[in-house]
């Protein structure tokens, strides 16, 4: 999902997450009205990691499971999917290593990225079909963005976890299944991203910007080169470029 900043995406989370309910039409969830549904039963259904997540004085264990009882391995392999593995090697106590230092005076300091790897672990601890998440990679650094989006694919690919996804990177956006644009409240666009990414200037018209791929193909266009604006990886656009300019190239 994305969007300008105010276009509606969070409030658009929330509802999906019935934090709100909605005051005109309804959700469905196969079918279901969600309202309809059992709200414990429903709640379990999702991971969530909001803008404003926050982290409790407590040990880090403890924070990602949200249990003082709970399955350690499990808590480590879902720190190390999101990217935390060495900052835990680190830590004096490792998972039983408190927080802030506000209870525990031997505690640690954490930095927003790093908290923000703790929060995204806690959702994936929690081991839900859906996952929702609120712009996780905005305070990570590039090798810690990547880390994390590697996980939410394996999430995806390879256990069938239904990720929602909140984003600015178009990078990011252009690896989903499903692309929704909202603009002020509304959605304008929602379709494969090699569909919807063709729309350059309706999203540039709203604030948005497309992948460098795309980008670049379409000033090329604008400058009379018969290429698609359909190649989302650097491969596919090398390919695009090749063919469009083949007869004016030598091959050696």
């Amino acid at each position: 999902v994305v969007g300008v900043n105010g276009s509606g995406k969070t409030t658009f989370i929330k509802l999906l997450c019935r934090l709100y309910d909605p005051t005109e039409g309804e959700i469905l969830l196969n079918g279901i009205d969600i309202r309809k549904y059992r709200h414990e039963d429903y709640m379990e259904l999702f991971s969530v990691v909001f803008q404003d997540f926050k982290l409790l004085a407590l040990p880090l264990g403890e924070n990602v499971a949200g249990a003082s009882v709970y399955d350690r391995a499990l808590a480590r392999r879902c720190l190390e999917d999101a990217g935390f593995g060495e900052r835990l090697t680190a830590m004096p106590q490792g998972l039983d290593t408190s927080l802030y230092r506000e209870l525990d005076p031997q505690g640690v300091e954490i930095s927003g990225g790093e908290a923000q790897k703790i929060a995204i672990a806690r959702a994936l601890f929690k081991d839900a079909p859906f996952i929702v998440l609120d712009e996780p990679t905005a305070m990570l650094d590039p090798i810690g963005r990547q880390e994390v989006l590697e996980t939410i694919l394996k999430l995806n690919r390879e256990q069938g976890t239904t990720v929602v996804l909140i984003t600015h990177h178009m990078d990011e956006a252009a690896l989903a299944d499903r692309l929704i644009v909202m603009n002020d409240g509304n959605v304008i666009a929602d379709g494969a991203p090699k569909i919807v990414f063709q729309q350059v200037d309706e999203l540039k018209r709203v604030g948005l910007t497309v992948p460098d791929t795309i980008a670049l193909l379409y000033r090329l266009r604008q400058a009379g080169v018969d290429v698609p604006l359909d190649a989302l990886s650097v491969e596919e656009c090398a390919a695009a470029i090749q063919k469009a300019i083949w007869p004016h190239t030598t091959v050696r």
